[in-house]
């Protein structure tokens, strides 16, 4: 006789792509392994995962979580109201919900409800995608059963016994993009004779990286170079003005790509801000690239992202201080050296991680209590 129990999974965490989309693989590989499986996603209200969990085929409940102002500022009082409030609403929903496990793989909303949930008795995993783990996830791992790394010497930072060295899981698109090139020149509507840079500054975008090309555009139009220069939502229509004010089309402006496994493989060089999600997309995808952390980050761990790479020789750095100066020459300079292309790309290509979320979702499973065929 069946039941109506199954697996019910909580995953936890957001506020950009870097957090939502490894989240959305995780959930899409814990379906594959367990079609029955029931999973709710928590974020944080009015951030992108509102919207992207349901793009998905997810169903997402929010929080009105925040995060705290660096410097000393009244807002911090609210900020901490509604971190009390999120406290509550997450208790009152993991008893609601009732879930197995609960995931959090970072950003505001990971907090409230890992906390309550390891406080319940409820099984908790930390998906830790950074070289220098953040303060809450160092909290949090106190309790967790197990925490899920992407680099190596993470036991600086938590238990070593609870320590899973997976990697960062990425969007499912990127596991293999040979033979996509032809399609994104169509795609891109690009020139297929002449080199391709990629520009990414994450979902949000990056002023740096933006202000950086605007202040060396004369430079780009005249250089026999493409770009697919994602801008993020903030800074499009200014920047999309100016390339259409100044003719340039040898310039593809978007705010977000949707297809980033076009993006990967029409690019020849990638210049992008170092976070873990796009570090580990790079390595998958083997592209060479000119990194610029993000010097607005916690504990400055996209530096800390980035000389993963460099000390590796399987990318380039430069300082988000310097990019105003450097940035645009040696990109243009890049591009065209293929014996460096080439050796980067071969050196970030050994760092890749396959399978992560995969390994993810099964480690997760294992948390979940045992059932009977019948149950599931």
């Amino acid at each position: 006789m069946q039941t109506n129990k199954k697996y019910k999974v909580i995953i936890s965490g957001g506020g950009t792509g870097g957090h939502i989309f490894p989240a959305i693989s995780i959930a899409n590989a814990l379906k594959a392994i367990e079609p029955g499986i029931d999973i709710l996603f928590v974020g944080a209200k009015d951030r992108m995962e509102m919207e992207q969990v349901p793009a998905a085929g997810y169903p997402i409940i929010g929080l009105p979580v925040m995060g705290f102002q660096r410097k000393l500022s009244l807002k911090n009082i609210v900020v901490v109201v509604k971190l009390l409030y999120s406290l509550l609403k997450a208790k009152r929903l993991l008893k609601q919900y009732n879930p197995s496990v609960v995931v959090g793989v970072g950003g505001y909303a990971s907090g409230p409800i890992l906390r309550i949930a390891a406080s319940m008795g409820i099984p908790t995993l930390i998906q830790e995608q950074n070289s220098y783990a953040g303060v809450t996830n160092r909290l949090l791992a106190k309790k967790a059963k197990k925490i899920c790394v992407a680099y190596e010497h993470m036991d600086r930072f938590f238990p070593a016994g609870k320590i899973i060295f997976t990697g960062n899981p990425v969007r499912q698109d990127l596991e293999n993009i040979t033979g996509k090139r032809a399609e994104a020149i169509v795609f891109f509507q690009l020139n297929p004779n002449i080199k391709t840079i990629l520009v990414l500054g994450g979902s949000l975008g990056a002023r740096t990286i933006n202000q950086s090309l605007l202040d060396n555009f004369g430079k780009i139009t005249v250089s026999d170079v493409q770009l697919i220069w994602q801008t993020g939502s903030k800074y499009f229509e200014n920047i999309r003005q100016k390339v259409e004010t100044r003719n340039a089309p040898n310039i593809k402006v978007y705010n977000f790509i949707f297809r980033m496994d076009l993006a990967f493989a029409a690019a020849d060089l990638v210049i992008s801000r170092a976070g873990a999600g796009t570090i580990s997309e790079l390595c998958l995808v083997g592209k060479p690239s000119i990194l610029i952390p993000s010097p607005n980050v916690a504990e400055d761990h996209q530096t800390k992202n980035a000389m993963a790479l460099i000390d590796k020789d399987a990318a380039r750095m430069v300082k988000d201080s310097e990019a105003f100066e450097v940035l645009t020459d040696r990109a243009l300079f890049m591009v065209h050296n293929e014996t460096l292309l080439s050796t980067l790309s071969k050196n970030i290509s050994k760092m890749a991680v396959r399978d992560s979320a995969k390994q993810i979702a099964e480690e997760v499973l294992k948390l979940c209590p045992k059932m009977s065929a019948n149950d599931r």
